[in-house]
């Protein structure tokens, strides 16, 4: 199966406008790795875990399939970026401590990528992924947010995108002593910020390059009218699943 590359186009943006990941996610992940010597941040985009990942272990490896993604990342001496499919790398067996994946799992051929983790993990290694669900803002802004996510962009969303709203319920993780939990991202946006972020969204390119139209002008007044001037705090749910490799 070909591998899907949903944000090439607008890895410029991504980097910009997408979140990053609280640190007590962090506080909760890294006191069930046994070692500190390596780890693997697959799929890492613009490598924001990657850069945290820096200040805790020796060395970080960190894949994507998009080069354009890495062109934008975060540089770090002890950082290795390369690009890779998740399913399949050149990394040594038996060779990482921790191996992470943020907001991309369900993008992936499970079973064959979970299939390259055992290989390249070592023996005890723990395995992450987590994701963040649609975001929420106030009752008034969030129905046109809602409608928007599931009507008007809902053909333009990969069947993938639906493991999200349940959590990776449906995506199998066969591994041990597996732990979950649940955190809040919370930003100060302006509505032309949050605007600029809807226009990362894999549905919003596809839409563009199907119909030759910004998707999110369709509800941009709108939003912006409820918005009002200044900054809201916006909320993004994360999920998280952690697992031991054996």
């Amino acid at each position: 199966m070909p591998a899907l590359d949903r944000f090439s186009a607008q890895a410029a943006d991504y980097a910009r406008y997408r979140i990053d990941y609280p640190g007590a996610l962090y506080d909760w992940l890294l006191p069930q790795v046994p070692g500190r010597e390596r780890a693997w941040d697959c799929a890492t985009g613009n490598g924001q875990v990657a850069a945290v990942l820096a200040d805790y272990f020796i060395r970080v490896d960190a894949t994507d399939l998009s080069a354009s993604q890495l062109v934008q990342a975060t540089a770090r001496p002890n950082i290795h970026y390369q690009t890779a499919r998740a399913e399949h790398t050149l990394f040594p067996d038996q060779r990482y401590d921790l191996i992470t994946v943020a907001q991309a799992v369900h993008w992936f051929e499970p079973e064959a990528y979970h299939r390259e983790v055992r290989r390249v993990a070592l023996p005890g290694a723990v395995l992450a992924e987590w994701g963040y669900g649609l975001v929420q803002i106030n009752p008034d802004i969030d129905p046109v947010v809602q409608h928007f996510y599931r009507d008007t962009m809902g053909p333009y969303w990969d069947a993938n995108r639906w493991h999200i709203d349940d959590e990776f319920a449906r995506i199998p993780f066969p591994f041990a002593n597996v732990q979950r939990a649940h955190f809040a991202v919370r930003r100060q946006w302006s509505a032309e910020w949050f605007l600029q972020y809807l226009r990362t969204w894999s549905s919003v390119v596809k839409y563009q390059q199907a119909r030759g139209k910004d998707a999110v002008a369709l509800i941009a007044a709108a939003v912006t009218t409820l918005w009002g001037e200044g900054e809201r705090e916006v909320t993004f749910p994360v999920f998280a699943r952690a697992g031991r490799v054996e």
